[in-house]
């Protein structure tokens, strides 16, 4: 019996692996595969090619399509779904390093006595 692979991520688990190939995707989301050749397009997601050079999407990308799926679906234009997406993820990742740097700030101001 062959020993068990001990990989330290299993692909499975893994919400970067680009497991869905377009056309599954599509049908996850419900939409097209033009929906998320224009999310391409505007750099929304960048999905990984196969060997073949298929479109792949992780689950994290199928997130952020299913995300813009909602905003156009709400009638917001998908240039427009697309750029508020991004800024949105912007904004969250300046405020963690902010939050990050007021912790170390905190941490690293001697106490004074009164």
């Amino acid at each position: 019996m062959h020993p068990r692979s001990t990989r330290p991520v299993d692909n499975l688990d893994d919400d970067d692996y680009p497991a869905y190939t377009m056309g599954r995707a599509a049908e996850m989301l419900g939409t097209t595969p033009a929906f998320l050749r224009a999310l391409g397009e505007h750099r929304l997601i960048t999905p990984l090619r196969s060997q073949g050079g298929h479109r792949r999407y992780s689950r994290y990308q199928l997130r952020i399509a299913a995300r813009a799926r909602e905003l156009v679906d709400q009638g917001t234009p998908i240039e427009a779904a697309c750029r508020i997406i991004i800024l949105e993820d912007q904004l969250e990742e300046a405020q963690r390093i902010n939050e990050q740097l007021r912790t170390q700030g905190t941490q690293a101001q001697p106490k004074t006595s009164a």
